[in-house]
């Protein structure tokens, strides 16, 4: 094996799958990455055997030449060793040999690395996976529904199903859900497909973490297949798998309150900016708790007290307030996190009591919403 590579693309390639790498594995040869040259190009692997990550380097690319092949071969390297070699070669060209079984050479300008490979037979095949169950969504899109929904996961092995987000396809509607039993995220839109048939899977937290550390803003069509065990992430260079969570999501509609004693529409900003004020205090305090009372004129008052250290109250102005009066507690975190995944200059918060789950979402938008569970505090 020998080629010549652009620095910029060998380091961006190797950040990328050095995602799926993990330090802590109990097969060796996967803390390593595996580089295989073809006269098509150079692709690099990391996988920690839940996500797998396979970039590709095309040898040209709108008519730019990336790579230069001078002879095909494979090896894998150590990921930890070869990552930070590659961030600090000198020189934009840098060339990759295996001069005898497993010895590799990196040069660049006047710097020589010699490093010990590991044969690239024995790195476990990526899943095959039979692209018939494929369906399309724009990169921007996708990454905007994994932010709104992937901060909601627990955190807690207790529930192993909870720590996933439930991704479900019918009728070209993409449904994403997550919860940790105190709050859920929903996020459904549209999306491209010739499938018939409908998906109902749990995709972990944190391969949706890194899948959309690794996707650029760009409105560029993802394709996605979906098996049995497994899902595929797809764009031009890139392919991404991620293992499913085994068992089944709980029914989470039953928990989405259908109908509200009280509503308040309110300016997203200005009551953003009013509970992680009062969330200043609650932090000291235990459980971060937060309290919420309407008042008249159609007024919110925010406010927090730990005993030891003092309290806050603010009042903010509503649009409009309907309903029954009503006083409620819960958490600043996740109260601060739902109203971050929203995008919208206004919400509208839907109480039904205070020791009810309330709802938050956009007027006259049912693509999103987010549920918190309040917290008792008398």
């Amino acid at each position: 094996m020998k080629f010549v590579i652009q620095r910029d693309k060998l380091s961006a390639s190797v950040q990328d799958v050095m995602k799926a790498v993990s330090s802590r594995t109990t097969i060796p040869i996967l803390t390593g990455i595996k580089i295989v040259a073809t006269e098509e190009g150079v692709t690099f692997t990391g996988s920690d055997s839940d996500i797998s990550i396979e970039s590709f380097i095309p040898t040209e690319e709108n008519g730019k030449e990336n790579v230069e092949v001078i002879q095909s071969g494979s090896i894998v390297l150590q990921a930890r060793f070869f990552s930070e070699i590659v961030k600090k070669l000198p020189m934009d060209a840098v060339e990759i040999t295996i001069e005898n079984h497993l010895l590799v050479v990196i040069r660049s300008g006047k710097a020589e690395f010699n490093l010990n490979g590991l044969d690239a037979e024995e790195y476990p095949q990526l899943p095959q996976i039979e692209e018939n169950n494929v369906f399309k969504i724009p990169t921007d899109l996708l990454k905007t529904m994994i932010r709104q929904t992937v901060f909601a996961v627990s955190t807690s092995e207790t529930r192993p199903i909870l720590t996933g987000v439930n991704w479900r396809l019918e009728n070209g509607e993409l449904i994403c859900v997550a919860t940790d039993s105190h709050r859920l995220g929903l996020r459904k839109a549209p999306i491209q497909t010739e499938l018939e048939s409908s998906h109902n899977v749990v995709i972990p937290g944190k391969s949706l973490n890194e899948l959309n550390k690794l996707l650029d803003d760009t409105n560029e069509l993802v394709n996605i297949v979906i098996t049995e065990n497994q899902v595929l992430f797809k764009t031009r260079n890139l392919l991404f798998f991620s293992r499913l969570l085994d068992g089944n999501y709980p029914d989470t509609s039953r928990l989405i309150p259908s109908e509200s004693k009280t509503v308040v529409h309110v300016s997203t900003k200005e009551f953003l900016q009013a509970i992680d004020r009062a969330s200043l205090l609650a932090r000291e305090g235990r459980n971060n708790v937060v309290k919420l009372a309407t008042i008249p004129n159609a007024m919110v008052e925010i406010s927090s007290n730990s005993p030891e250290i003092g309290k806050v109250i603010e009042e903010v102005q509503t649009q409009k307030t309907e309903g029954e009066e009503l006083k409620i507690s819960f958490s600043a975190k996740y109260m601060l996190d739902a109203l971050k995944a929203l995008e919208g200059s206004e919400i509208m918060v839907s109480f039904t009591g205070a020791m009810r789950p309330f709802v938050i979402t956009i007027p006259d938008d049912n693509s999103i919403l987010q549920l918190i569970l309040p917290v008792r505090t008398y």
